[in-house]
């Protein structure tokens, strides 16, 4: 009995030692490499500050894949897309792309709007982040957002409310209407509010991919540390903008 136990045992041994030399050994800690820029019409931005200067709210880790990985993967797959497209569309500034997708052809449309949308709400996002933030709007939009919402914390409320209710990936954001009023709005997977001739203020992304590293399923927690990052003299310049 003990003899046939310990055969056994041998050969399990054996078993497990031979599937260790034929089993790939996955390294989790291992990165991925980043995509190989295509040449093309569009070009990844620059973060504008290094991947750990809004530490403790977004982690280092997180902007360098958010950044590097994600906004990248848009770009390049943007550019891949039209390759064989007419110039008077892959020639267009972002966010005149995404404003008119009328002018794609069909059959790539979905495509660009899915890749183009990434491309230009994460070129954004980039450009509202400050580290310690500017801390609060002032002048003409500090005065539209009390008069729209009630103050700037029943503001805060609100969007991180409508960023909160976002069911699976997609953007909360602040805008402004071509009626030129302010107004919160929330968009699936990568739209734009371009899209549909709102400008954007504010725009915070809710991708897992965002935030999950350090906040995991605490969505809430996030959405709450974004608000120290926001750089209010970017905003204001947008909201003037959005004015003429």
């Amino acid at each position: 009995m003990n003899f046939e136990i310990n055969r056994r045992d041998a050969l399990k041994t054996a078993v497990m030692a031979g599937m260790a030399l034929i089993l790939p050994k996955w390294n989790l800690s291992a990165q991925s490499p980043s995509p190989e820029p295509l040449k093309g019409a569009y070009k990844l931005p620059p973060l504008g500050f290094p991947a750990n200067a809004l530490e403790p709210y977004i982690d280092a880790r997180t902007m360098q894949i958010h950044h590097d990985k994600h906004h990248a993967a848009y770009v390049n797959k943007l550019n891949e897309l039209l390759l064989d497209a007419p110039p008077a569309v892959g020639n267009r500034s972002i966010e005149d792309l995404v404003s008119h997708l009328d002018l794609v052809p069909e059959k790539i449309r979905q495509g660009v709007r899915n890749q183009a949308g990434g491309h230009a709400n994460h070129s954004f996002f980039w450009k509202l982040l400050k580290p310690q933030g500017s801390k609060k709007p002032s002048g003409d939009l500090a005065e539209a957002i009390n008069q729209t919402f009630g103050s700037l914390d029943e503001f805060q409320t609100k969007f991180n409310a409508a960023a909160k209710g976002v069911f699976g990936s997609g953007w909360a954001w602040l805008v402004v209407t071509p009626e030129g009023k302010l107004e919160i709005q929330t968009t699936a997977n990568q739209d734009s509010p371009l899209m549909t001739g709102n400008q954007p203020l504010i725009g915070v992304d809710v991708w897992e991919h965002a935030y999950y590293l350090h906040y995991q399923n605490r969505r809430p927690e996030y959405l709450k540390a974004f608000h120290n990052l926001i750089n209010w003299d970017f905003v204001e310049e947008q909201y003037q903008a959005a004015r003429k």
